[in-house]
């Protein structure tokens, strides 16, 4: 019983980011980053994203590696972070609706500090991944981002081995094979 709770879980967290990530998709960095984490979870859970996990890997660090390429890039990413947690902290202060807001006040900034702190949040999440792709991933060239890609799968132990298609040499599958 604590096994199936355990998966439905990690399927509901995965989907769940999945879904977040595709919303995120304009912001190049954060948005696949997160379907990234979305198939680490999900890989432990299906075959098929365990099958996919390389792929979207690539693709991923590849997106926030240019991210990264230029200052231009970096100082633009700078101002949206900056632009989030801006935003989020007047949210949160509520200031009273300006003259040309069409409805009631009470209908200003629904959420106060609860929206403001979920635009704060994702600020500061956009910051560390900008911090983690400068540091980790400026200047990589593609066969760089392919090879830390590809040493191994999310759900696999340091040390496990795949095949030339990626398959894993001591046939174990993730949790839920039969589902795809």
């Amino acid at each position: 019983m604590k096994e199936a709770v355990k998966g439905l879980g990690l399927k509901v967290l995965g989907w769940v980011l999945l879904v977040a990530g595709i919303i995120l998709m304009p912001a190049p960095g954060p948005g696949a980053m997160v379907i990234l984490l979305a198939m680490v979870v999900l890989a432990t859970q299906y075959e098929w994203a365990d099958k996919r996990l390389d792929k979207v890997k690539v693709w991923a660090l590849k997106g926030a590696a240019d991210s990264v390429k230029t200052w231009p890039r970096i100082i633009a990413s700078l101002l949206g972070v900056a632009w989030l947690v801006g935003l989020g902290i007047y949210w949160g202060m509520r200031p009273p609706a300006p003259d040309w807001w069409p409805l009631r006040e009470s209908w200003w900034l629904i959420g106060g500090w609860g929206t403001g702190s979920t635009l704060i949040f994702s600020g500061v999440v956009a910051f560390g991944l900008l911090v983690y792709s400068f540091v980790k991933l400026r200047g990589a060239t593609k066969a760089d981002i392919e090879a830390q890609a590809t040493r191994g799968g999310a759900s696999d132990s340091p040390g496990v081995q795949h095949d030339q298609d990626g398959n894993r040499l001591d046939g174990a599958r993730p949790a839920d094979t039969a589902s795809h």
